[in-house]
């Protein structure tokens, strides 16, 4: 695979529409077979409404105070380059597309959501880019 659009396509096929598995054991497993390194500092927005504003609000302080910071959102409304930015600016699709082959590299045969695949590809953007904050949206809704 060797566009974005390819690797769309392809996660797309990794499990059924709004398939979801509850647990962290497999995302766990994969992202300790990417690195062992752990962020900086995480901050989680969690919550029933208002889960993006609060992501940006996070971004807009982080950047006032001279942070590298990244933030993951979900889900995108035009395109997947959307959900995941670094110092407010949205992945490139050579970023993404590296980040995917990482992911795909390191899950072996361990199954993973579309949500998790993309997930795992933020994480390894943001460590790759060695960020002082990751901005992390995260719930079922």
């Amino acid at each position: 695979m060797n566009t974005l659009a390819d690797w769309e396509r392809y996660i797309e096929t990794l499990a059924p529409p709004n398939h979801i598995e509850l647990g962290l054991e497999r995302v766990g497993q994969v992202w300790n077979s990417l690195t062992q390194v752990a962020p900086k500092q995480v901050i989680t927005v969690a919550g029933t409404n208002g889960k993006g504003s609060a992501v940006e609000a996070a971004g807009v302080l982080a950047k006032a105070q001279g942070l590298a910071y990244g933030q993951y959102t979900s889900p995108h409304i035009y395109a997947i380059q959307e959900r995941i930015r670094v110092d407010g600016v949205q992945a490139s699709d050579h970023e993404l597309v590296r980040a995917f082959e990482m992911v795909e590299s390191a899950r072996g045969s361990i199954f993973l959501t579309y949500f998790e695949f993309i997930t795992l590809a933020a994480f390894v953007i943001f460590e790759r880019r060695d960020l002082d904050l990751w901005i992390l949206e995260i719930g079922l809704g």
